[in-house]
């Protein structure tokens, strides 16, 4: 287990260094691409209830994507992290206008504070068709390296008993977060898709 933990660190750090790299027109770049791949995604077209992180600077851009999903009238919605028991909640979404207004929490994410009870919980209600997952590092094979507070892992296990089911997850990514293998335990899940900037 140790082991498996240190490896999971180095590679962090690996593609961490890689991403901050990139400049931020590349990442736009790249983030163009992965978003005019999912609108053209037949899971994307077909869902109405869809969650949606907001991207973060070392993340594929989310912006145009949930400018998109208003746009065709679906249901969003966006993570609200709890640190101190690493509980989230995926809560809705009224308008890119609601999202502006969204006050920042100390690690640079914008979310619905604490007390905001006005919000849908999506698992409390109608479930998600699909989710949109971030993380550091991805490989081929549908395995995700996260940053290691277990969030989304957890969260998925939650929907896999919704009466729903585990929705469709869809990796957003960019080239340099593509990983050989990432080393994983039996409590991380498998992502259905990975989207990123190839030759096709």
């Amino acid at each position: 287990m140790a082991a498996l933990r240190a490896a999971k660190q180095t590679l962090r750090r690996e593609i961490k260094r890689r991403v901050a790299a990139l400049s931020n027109e590349e990442k736009q770049r790249q983030s163009m691409v992965v978003s005019h791949k999912l609108f053209r995604h037949p899971k994307y077209v077909s869902c109405n209830r869809i969650a949606v992180f907001l991207s973060m600077d070392d993340e594929v851009l989310t912006n145009e994507i949930i400018k998109d999903v208003f746009k065709w009238g679906k249901s969003c919605f966006i993570p609200r992290y709890n640190s101190s028991n690493r509980h989230m909640d995926m809560l809705q979404l009224n308008s890119l206008q609601d999202m502006e207004m969204l006050p920042m929490t100390s690690w640079n994410i914008q979310q619905p504070t604490e007390d905001d009870h006005s919000r849908e919980e999506a698992l409390a209600a109608g479930g998600l068709d699909l989710i949109l997952m971030p993380g550091l590092g991805f490989d081929k094979m549908g395995k995700r390296l996260g940053r290691g507070k277990g969030y989304y892992d957890t969260y998925l296990e939650r929907c896999i008993r919704h009466p729903k089911g585990k929705p469709y997850t869809i990796a957003l990514a960019f080239k340099e977060q593509l990983c050989q293998e990432i080393p994983v335990d039996d409590n991380d899940v498998l992502i259905d898709e990975i989207l990123y900037e190839d030759d096709d």
